[in-house]
């Protein structure tokens, strides 16, 4: 019993369960922004569960595809797969047991979630692979991730609104930024094993460009968001925290030093999404 609990947790920090903070809230914004308030306990559950069964699924995903790729890298091969820790075969396991999951709290919601989730599978999968054939990687992982809001949505109204797509957009362009930038630190290694990035296309100056360019958008986005839905002052506090957290994220990074890397990459993107769901909730709740 002892070993099971040992496998579950060692699998839960090889996939980094608690950087679900990073998606969770902004799924939760959906629902709230798609209910114009609070959505019901039942709908609530689901979505979370079929959030963390998404998630879950996609970093086992990664983490397996990538074992031999994570072995030659001296910064990930110290992870779960290629260091010893878990077997393959358990992983795989693992992999589906989230999906039916997923599945699962998606049949509990509505038709359409079901009938969505295989086309989020196929992304989750996809972006595995991407680095092995595109720069483009960051902006599939962004897809992956923008399914959350709009999942969210879905699971409260049945249907794909516009609103529900902006949304996944600002969710998209957050992602695809931060993870340029976070794929700086694997620049070197990237290059010579012929792996694919932004950072490996444009180099350090020019990635950090288009990480900036990335989150403007994002910006933007927010702001056709608040006027497209007529929200209030409190959404509108939360976009201006938003960018002002950013705006740190991207000054610490300003010279391509990575020494501050986590502080910019875990905690400025961990507040920012927190920071949206608990400003969302204030705007919706009070008017």
């Amino acid at each position: 019993m002892t070993t099971i609990f040992t496998k579950v947790r060692i699998f839960l920090e090889m996939i980094k369960f608690s950087h679900t903070i990073f998606a969770l809230p902004f799924a939760l914004t959906g629902a709230l922004l798609a209910a114009g308030g609070l959505p019901s306990i039942h709908q609530t559950i689901w979505i979370i569960l079929a959030m963390a069964g998404a998630r879950t699924a996609a970093m086992a995903m990664n983490r397996l595809i990538d074992a031999e790729i994570d072995a030659r890298n001296p910064r990930t091969a110290v992870r779960a797969i290629p260091a010893g820790l878990i077997g393959k075969g358990l992983t795989f396991i693992f992999i589906v047991a989230s999906i039916a999951l997923l599945l699962f709290a998606a049949y509990m919601l509505n038709p359409l979630c079901l009938m969505l989730s295989p086309i989020a599978l196929f992304f989750l999968l996809l972006y595995s692979y991407c680095k092995r054939f595109t720069a483009l990687a960051h902006v599939v992982l962004g897809i992956c991730l923008a399914a959350a809001p709009i999942g969210a949505w879905v699971a409260i109204r049945g249907t794909i609104d516009p609103p529900a797509l902006v949304l996944g957009g600002v969710v998209l362009f957050w992602v695809a930024g931060f993870d340029i930038l976070y794929a700086l630190q694997d620049l070197e290694f990237d290059r010579q094993a012929g792996l694919h990035s932004i950072p490996v296309a444009l180099g350090v100056k020019g990635s950090l460009v288009a990480a900036r360019i990335f989150h403007v958008i994002m910006i933007a986005l927010f702001f056709i968001l608040f006027n497209l839905m007529h929200l209030g002052p409190f959404f509108l506090i939360g976009i201006l925290v938003a960018t002002a957290m950013l705006l740190y994220e991207h000054w610490l990074l300003k010279d391509g030093n990575l020494d501050k890397l986590d502080a910019a990459f875990f905690n400025m993107n961990g507040y920012i999404s927190v920071a949206i769901l608990l400003f969302t909730a204030a705007d919706v709740l009070t008017r």
